[in-house]
């Protein structure tokens, strides 16, 4: 299945939901010793994709790539044994296998007793058209428990669609352009270490693409507005407004309930390049999805 081009004009396409590092960011650098972030989920993401780490596929036309690193505790340096690694990206034509049984160019890993992860596969290439086009990248996605999953994208240094990709030129991905080293056999090899984070806070070029009006799905007179206050977003009510906090998997929580229940939106950036939420009710396990809205153009 061909990927469907993103378009800018949009301004949903190229962000979903997407996270800075629980290292403090000041706005202009990071301040700490090392910092993991993450970026765009985007519409096409699949679970369970098979257990492997080579993804070559043959007779499959493109460099040959591998891309290995370190999973780490918040600490930024004990190694994390078991971490869930998955990796997905598009192939030689700039499609996504979204569909078939193979998961072509998608696989699943699990870091090392040291820690270590790493995959072999192609590098891929930017896709889109015009003035659309995404820098090429790699997705990731780790899931350690006790921490928030996080997903993020890895970029490659000399790729000229960066600087107009508002993700991949983000502040935030600086430390994500990475520098593939030539190998002698005419391979590729990028390393990219990952420290865990136990919170992470939403990135403002993510909430300035979710703020806006909604509309219920069922019902067009039921309105609700997201708006940013102090880079948190906000649900507007009749006094001000709720304040929602992000807690991971595109999804944003209300923590002021009584204990035991919480109310949370969940978004999706849908293929179409529309973008919706669902706002859940929880009570203890019993879950109760009260709408659905889908942004106002």
């Amino acid at each position: 299945m061909k990927r469907r081009d993103f378009l800018f004009n949009t301004g949903l396409s190229v962000v979903a939901i997407s996270a800075s590092s629980f290292i403090k960011f000041d706005g202009k650098h990071f301040i700490g010793d090392c910092e993991t972030t993450s970026d765009i989920l985007g519409p096409y993401y699949r679970p369970n994709s098979p257990i492997r780490n080579n993804l070559f596929i043959k007779g499959e036309q493109g460099t040959l790539i591998e891309l290995s690193g370190i999973i780490k505790h918040d600490d930024c340096k004990t190694p994390y044994k078991n971490a869930k690694v998955e990796l997905w990206h598009c192939d030689n034509k700039g499609q996504y296998d979204n569909t078939s049984t193979e998961f072509r160019f998608r696989g699943t890993t699990f870091s090392d007793d040291t820690g270590n992860y790493s995959f072999n596969t192609i590098v891929p290439v930017p896709y889109g058209s015009g003035n659309d086009i995404r820098p090429a990248h790699f997705h990731l996605m780790i899931t350690a428990e006790g921490y928030q999953p996080l997903v993020t994208q890895l970029y490659f240094s000399g790729d000229k669609y960066i600087a107009k990709d508002p993700a991949a030129s983000s502040l935030t991905s600086k430390r994500r352009i990475l520098k593939p080293q030539n190998l002698k056999d005419g391979t590729k090899k990028i390393i990219y270490d990952v420290s865990m984070s136990i919170s992470l806070a939403a990135e403002a070029v993510a909430i300035d693409k979710l703020i806006g009006v909604y509309t219920n799905i069922k019902d067009a007179n039921n309105k609700k507005e997201l708006f940013k206050k102090d880079n948190d977003l906000w649900l507007k009510n009749e006094v001000f407004g709720e304040n929602y906090r992000y807690i991971g998997n595109n999804t944003f929580e209300y923590p002021g309930e009584p204990a035991g229940s919480y109310a949370s939106l969940q978004f999706e950036l849908m293929a179409s390049g529309d973008i919706k939420f669902t706002i859940k009710d929880v009570w203890g396990s019993t879950v109760n999805p009260v709408g659905v809205y889908l942004k106002d153009k």
